[in-house]
Parts: structure tokens; sequence; C-alpha cells
């Protein structure tokens, strides 16, 4: 059901066009001016605007462009009254879908709020096009205002154009693949293969002959050469994630590849030479590992050429929002569901929350919810979390004490872990 933004100070006025487009069948959300105009658009998704020229406090070129600035998907239309057409005008010019002179027909009303739906549903289906083709190509989708994010990205930007080695360090769960792939995309190697490895899902005794492969005869077994992922990745770029859980005897052939850029498979005897830019990633403190004598000094050193670390979910709490709604967005496509929204408390609770497990978790909870939910509204107890974590303190870190009582929903669980972090 299409949920529009009527915008008008007349309370006459306001009801009978309510009533004549809920009778066509659409939500309608009234706003007597312009200023809770602005913080409905804000708080609020509309699929349409309906708003009135002349308001108490902000204007409607005021609402077009706060419409415009949250989301410009979002049509808009202007009504008003004999001797205001040259600022309707200016409305169009500024992006407004069409205006309806006062007083208004009803008819041409219906008429036009069709027109722009369907031109919306246009764009959105376009806008979904472009989504499939980036997905094809698996452009990253980075999403978030928050400082940390906006930083995180200048950072990438800078270390994209050069082909210096790059360490992610952060959580797990906080998307450090995703901008492993930006960094390769936005550089010179966009063209070349980009190879993911997973050091801590391969067993020790493995890892060797992922990475380097192995030639025939090399070992019982080997009836075949097998090209390994370095040279794959010639010319491109290998991404090492969790390169922390890499054993001790494989790093000094990692960082012959970074000195050299050689290397022998298994069982072969010839000098393999590739060009392979190299980006690392690990949820875990390889300086206590160098001191642990788990992890090599020299190739930790090497590694953190551009050291980059991705921030938690609890350190970019605004993003959260974005995130959410992203995520419900997709599951909600990919579940052929019609177009679901988060409610106000579900929106509180998920920002309570501290996110031990990131945007992975997260992502997780939103899809769980998806599937689970049956109205076209996400509500604070149709979430749950499948962790028990510290509540956050007041700098944004998790805090101490004991776990938290996991009864219920997760806006239960959340509002629980508030007041420990405040007693």
């Amino acid at each position: 059901m299409p949920n529009i933004l009527l915008v008008e100070d007349k309370a006459s006025l306001r009801k009978m066009l309510a009533t004549a487009l809920e009778k066509e069948g659409h939500s309608v959300t009234a706003a007597p001016d312009g200023n809770r105009a602005s913080d409905l658009i804000r708080q609020r998704d509309f699929h349409l605007i309906l708003t009135d020229l002349r308001l108490p406090h902000r204007s409607g070129i005021e609402v077009l462009k706060t419409a415009r600035e949250t989301d410009p998907r979002v049509p808009v239309l202007i009504m008003t009254a004999y001797g205001t057409i040259e600022e309707a005008v200016r409305a169009m010019k500024l992006g407004a879908f069409d205006f309806i002179p006062k007083p208004v027909d009803i008819a041409h009303l219906v008429l036009l709020v069709e027109r722009a739906l369907e031109r919306r549903r246009l764009v959105l289906e376009n806008t979904l096009l472009k989504d499939e083709v980036a997905s094809a190509q698996r452009m990253p989708r980075i999403i978030g205002e928050s400082p940390a994010i906006k930083d995180l990205v200048r950072q990438i930007g800078q270390v994209a154009a050069t082909d210096a080695t790059v360490l992610l360090t952060g959580e797990s769960g906080t998307g450090k693949e995703v901008f492993s792939r930006a960094i390769h995309l936005l550089g010179k190697r966009r063209e070349r293969p980009f190879v993911t490895v997973n050091c801590a899902a391969i067993p020790s005794e493995l890892i060797e002959n992922e990475l380097f492969g192995h030639e025939k005869g090399a070992y019982t077994g080997a009836s075949e050469r097998k090209i390994g992922k370095f040279e794959y990745a010639d010319q491109g770029t290998i991404f090492l994630d969790e390169i922390g859980d890499l054993d001790i005897s494989v790093q000094a052939k990692i960082l012959r590849v970074i000195e050299d850029r050689i290397f022998e498979r298994i069982g072969g005897l010839k000098s393999i030479q590739v060009d392979t830019r190299i980006i690392a990633a690990t949820n875990r403190d390889l300086k206590k590992l160098v001191a642990e004598k788990a992890f090599r000094e020299d190739l930790f050193f090497r590694l953190s050429v551009v050291p980059i670390e991705v921030p938690p979910l609890r350190r970019r709490l605004t993003d959260i929002p974005l995130l959410a709604r992203f995520f419900v967005d997709k599951f909600a496509g990919e579940l052929h569901r019609s177009p679901i929204e988060l409610s106000d408390g579900a929106l509180a609770a998920l920002e309570e929350y501290s996110w031990p497990g990131n945007v992975r978790e997260l992502q997780n909870s939103i899809e769980r919810a998806v599937i689970l939910s049956e109205g076209p509204v996400i509500g604070a107890d149709d979430l749950s979390f499948a962790f028990v974590a510290a509540p956050l303190d007041g700098s944004g870190q998790l805090g101490g004490g004991g776990g938290v009582d996991l009864a219920g929903s997760l806006w239960a669980v959340a509002r629980r872990a508030t007041r420990a972090s405040e007693s």
C-alpha cells in the first residue's frame, strides 16, 4: 500500500484530501505545517509527498528541498492557489513532479498521484537493474554517513590509487572483505582478478597448497598440476582474510612473495614470478601475536604499510537505520514481499543494542525478522538476537559486567541492557 505524506494547514481540506486518497487504497500521513512535514520526511519513508505551497513555519518549497535531500526518488506534488503559479514553476525547477491548482479537482489529483507513483516505480526498477549489474560485477555497497565510515571511505580512496600493501583490522563481521573489494575496484587493477582466501577456513596442512599450488607428483594423490591462488591473482589483487590465523610455517613464503614477487609450487623447482597486490585482514591483535612469537615481526611490518581500522557497528550508531532499511528492502525483495517498514520502536531497539557481531549480526537479525514478520511493519517484538553481550557504556564501547537476560524480544533485552549499564 503506497504511503503518502499530505501537508496542508487547513484542517477541513486536509481531512477531505486524506479521505479521497484513502478511498483509492493509499495510506495517508497528514502534517499541518512545514516543520512537522520535514521531521516526518527525515524519520520515515514515503512513496509520495503532496504538499501545499504556502504553509506555516516552513514553505512547501522547503518541504520539497528536504524531500530531495532525504530521498530524491520520492515524487513531490505541489498544491498551489491562484496567484502563486510562478512559485509552482520554481518548485518544478527544483524537482517537483507536478503542481495542482486550488481548488483541487479530486479526479485530477488521483490521476497525478497514480502517474507519480508509476514514475517512482520505474525509477526504482531502473535502480534495481543497476544494482543487479553492479552485483554481477561484484561491486561493493558501502552504506553509512557516520564520521567513522566517512573517514574510512576517505582512507580507502587514498590507498586505492597506489599498489601499497594494506592491512585491514577490526572485529569480525565489520565487512572487511567489502572494503578490500572497494580498494581493488577503485584502483588500476580493477579489470584484473580479485581473489579471496580465508586463511582461517583452510586447514594448516592445506593452506600452502591453496596459496601456491603444486606440481604433478609432488605428493601421493597429486595426479596433475594445481595452480595456486597467487597465480590466479597475477596482475590483480589477493585478499588474505584472517591472516592472523595463518600457520607460521607459511608466513615466510608470504613474506617472500611480498618482497621478491616470486614463489615455487609445492614439489616444483621453477620460481614463478607474480605481480599481485596484497590486501590482508584480521580480527586479531597482530602485535600481541608477534610478542608471543606466533606471527612474524617482519611479515607484520610488510603487511601493515597502510593499516586501516574498520570500525565496529557500535562506533557508527547513526548508520544503523540506514543499514537496517537497506537489509529490509534487500530481503523483502528476495522474498517477493510487499514493501516492509521498520517501526520507531524497532529502530530504537536496534540502536540500543551493542551488536557484538557487527554488520553481519545486524544483517542476520533483519533477515530473520523479514522472514518471520507477517505484516507490512516490523516492530520491536519481531526482532531478536543470538549473542549475550555487555551493554554499551557512555563512550560507545562494550561495558563490563555479566551477561544480560535474553528472555523476550530484542526490545525487551535492549531495555534491560540499558538499565544494567546505568546501574
